[in-house]
């Protein structure tokens, strides 16, 4: 991030689109969130194997999924995009709605987004982001834990987000964000462990 942007107290999209490329930032908002050092590599063994799953299970179907780097933009109202001050880079996003989807990415909140947890990220995913996405809209939020093993699932009720489902990463775990889909934690796991 170049020195100059440093003296600003409220960053936007058009300020994070003047940062360099080789550096990896977010804006919740208007602060700046580093996204380094690089995740580990179970991290992305996580990342992959659910995107593939989910990925297969779109093949007939408009929604898409998108995995790190891509942004989100979370505008507050209806501002121009240089006036965003929220631009996230979930591990995973599946959007349905192709209106949102442009050149940039993803204008608006994405149906599901997954996060998996690292030492660095931890904090934000389970507080800020987590309060950033429900009150955008983000139907269903899930946090998996790769080392614990454990999965939190948020999903949209009348009020916000319910209390949280807190699941074992074993055997098969359905989502209420895509109809049918199962995903198979074993098939994320397994192979993960043996690479161990």
């Amino acid at each position: 991030m170049a020195q100059a942007a440093y003296q600003s107290s409220r960053f936007t999209y058009a300020d994070y689109c003047t940062w360099p490329e080789e550096e990896r930032w977010e804006l919740i908002d208007g602060e700046p969130y580093a996204m380094s050092p690089a995740p580990a590599r179970i991290h992305q063994d996580v990342v992959v194997e659910l995107a593939r799953q989910i990925g297969n299970h779109l093949q007939e179907n408009p929604c898409r999924v998108y995995v790190a780097p891509f942004d989100v933009r979370l505008p507050d109202h209806n501002e121009a995009d240089e006036a965003v001050t929220t631009v996230v880079q979930p591990d995973i996003a599946v959007i349905c709605d192709p209106a949102k989807l442009d050149d940039k990415g993803c204008r608006g909140a994405p149906n599901w987004i997954i996060e998996i947890l690292s030492p660095t990220t931890a904090a934000k995913d389970q507080i800020q982001k987590r309060t950033l996405y429900e009150c955008h809209g983000v139907s269903e939020y899930w946090l998996v834990h790769p080392t614990d093993r454990i999965l939190f699932v948020y999903r949209s009720g009348a009020d916000g987000y319910d209390k949280p489902l807190v699941l074992p990463t074993t055997g098969p775990c359905a989502t209420t964000a895509l109809a049918d889909l199962t995903i198979d934690w074993d098939l994320v796991f397994t192979p993960v462990e043996q690479a161990l």
